[in-house]
């Protein structure tokens, strides 16, 4: 019997510097419900969902910078987006500025949650792949700052059990890199879930704008077709605070094929029912993890 999973990608539209976290809360519990209604078992929210992209400014006032960055996952503010999954029986992953204390350290980083239909969480994730630059660069249209306000990841690429299925967590600039499919590819993973904000412009090398929506599209491809995984990727879209995000949120089947993508740069959710026993024609047909090579080089995860 086919393994079923209804999944939806929660794209959003532009979240402005005036909107309040319980504004953007309004919105994901939107989303939230209209997944619920339409047979969705799992939601996928985007990269820092509760916020507007914050690198994209320079900061100097750490307070500032702070107030974009949860202290804890649920916290006050947060809490009616678990309880409403909850008491709807939906799972959920979101994308977060993470406020971590470590002993006397207090350590920033760019964070997922992966959440069961309980409202439990169990998986987090932090972005490996930062881009962008630390320095100011005021004469640019806009900064990619990820590199002063994160530092990356420090969980590596695990891989979860989620109501049965073995599921991974990527952060956009993750996409771009064959070594986070692969590393999660050959821990089994059947899924991988992704938020992302990704200009339209890149100021230092503008000559790949006209490329952004294709980049952006064969990496989901090549990554889910090459692990025999589906790839769920959830965007921010739209002109936020000045800045043209791509858009073109997706889902992506095994085989590469896109089987469901947005249609708009706003709030929209897309959904799609994914037969995850279709990732072993790919994992043992096609891609086999057991073989010659990959035992030879000694690249096999246990499982």
């Amino acid at each position: 019997m086919p393994r079923i999973l209804t999944i939806a990608a929660a794209q959003m539209g532009p979240i402005t510097r005036s909107e309040s976290r319980s504004q953007v809360l309004e919105r994901l519990i939107g989303l939230l419900r209209q997944a619920q209604q339409q047979g969705c078992e799992l939601i996928v929210f985007t990269e820092c969902a509760l916020t507007p992209f914050f690198p994209h400014w320079w900061i100097a006032d750490q307070a500032e910078i702070d107030a974009y960055f949860e202290k804890s996952l649920p916290g006050p503010q947060t809490q009616p987006l678990f309880d409403e999954a909850a008491r709807l029986g939906i799972g959920f992953c979101l994308g977060y500025a993470e406020l971590h204390h470590d002993g006397e350290h207090t350590r920033r980083f760019n964070s997922a949650v992966l959440v069961e239909r309980d409202g439990r969480i169990v998986g987090r994730y932090r972005k490996v792949h930062l881009p962008g630059h630390a320095d100011h660069r005021p004469d640019n249209p806009f900064q990619n700052l990820e590199k002063r306000y994160f530092e990356p990841g420090n969980l590596g690429f695990p891989v979860f059990l989620w109501s049965g299925c073995r599921v991974g967590l990527l952060i956009c600039n993750d996409r771009r890199w064959p070594e986070s499919y692969r590393c999660l590819g050959l821990q089994g993973c059947e899924l991988v879930l992704l938020g992302y904000n990704t200009p339209r412009h890149f100021p230092e090398y503008p000559e790949t704008d006209r490329l952004a929506d294709f980049h952006h599209q064969l990496s989901l491809q090549a990554g889910a077709y090459q692990n025999g995984m589906w790839v769920v990727a959830t965007a921010k879209a739209g002109v936020e605070e000045g800045v043209e995000q791509i858009g073109g949120s997706m889902i992506v089947a095994p085989s590469g094929e896109v089987v469901a993508q947005a249609t708009t740069l706003g709030d929209e959710l897309i959904v799609h029912h994914c037969d995850l026993d279709l990732c072993r024609t790919y994992k043992e047909g096609v891609f086999p993890a057991r073989n010659r090579r990959v035992e030879h080089y000694g690249l096999l995860t246990q499982r």
